[in-house]
């Protein structure tokens, strides 16, 4: 799911060679997707109203049902 997340932010922001994504795991079972970006492009990642990350969330979530995992979402 890293994967997902590292590609669509590469294809969307400026800087693609600023985007880092790091992967946790939490106690209670979800896996946490924290997107760094460089701060000219973090409305990029957000979108209008918050659509952009709403979208990649969607299809995060699609991929953790195929997985059977839960998964956060958070832009740093």
């Amino acid at each position: 799911m890293k994967d997902i997340v590292e590609y669509i932010a590469k294809a969307i922001v400026s800087e693609p060679d600023e985007v880092v994504v790091i992967e946790e795991e939490e106690d209670d079972g979800f896996l946490v997707l924290r997107l760094e970006v460089a701060p000219s492009d973090k409305g990029k990642v957000i979108g209008r109203q918050g659509r952009v990350a709403q979208s990649i969330r969607a299809l995060l979530r699609v991929a953790a049902v195929k997985e059977n995992t839960r998964v956060v979402f958070k832009i740093d």
